[in-house]
């Protein structure tokens, strides 16, 4: 999502409440709990949940690995929850061509470096940058490369935009900026 006029243009990032990671983090919560309940209903020798036989699967060595895993899985759902709650990686992208700054904001984690600010020139950008890889793990990433920054990336990888896009998009934004445009 963007809004643009003739000086500004804004390009707001939706970070990690997206719904795959509802979903991702749904899934692995019931599936690590279940797991849980399977492993605590084996070592109590009674069905704790009626789906499964607790009979049927013996603690040692079965139910403590079903333990295990259950709260290995209840632990990184814990984390994909947090993540979301938080909204870490949204923000915006904001070049203003009228002042010739750009300023790119990001949450993050909780802690000293919760906000996540950068304050660039327009005069030091030096180009606009495509990284294009195809096959089995395909990135597509849009970076902004600043003069004795280095590249910035703009474009999160799992956005899954399709190379089109990307190249329309870099074109447009390098069209405002006033810069060329890189293929790697």
């Amino acid at each position: 999502m963007s809004w643009r006029s003739e000086f500004i243009w804004i390009e707001f990032i939706t970070g990690s409440r997206k719904t795959s990671n509802f979903c991702w983090a749904f899934i692995l919560f019931l599936g690590s709990l279940g797991f849980l309940l399977v492993g605590t209903s084996s070592y109590l020798g009674r069905n704790v949940i009626s789906l499964f036989a607790s009979q049927q699967i013996i603690f040692f060595p079965q139910g403590i690995v079903m333990s295990f895993y259950g709260i290995a899985g209840l632990f990184i759902s814990c984390y994909l929850w947090c993540t979301i709650l938080w909204n870490v990686g949204s923000g915006y992208d904001l070049f203003d061509r009228k002042e010739g700054i750009v300023r790119i904001f990001r949450w993050g984690f909780p802690g000293k470096s919760r906000r996540i600010f950068l304050r660039f020139l327009m005069k030091d950008i030096q180009s606009i940058r495509i990284e294009v890889k195809e096959g089995v793990s395909a990135r597509r990433i849009l970076y902004m490369e600043i003069r004795g920054q280095g590249a910035i990336p703009l474009i999160r990888t799992d956005d899954n935009f399709t190379t089109r896009e990307i190249e329309q998009k870099a074109a447009e934004l390098a069209y405002f900026l006033r810069v060329p445009i890189e293929v790697f």
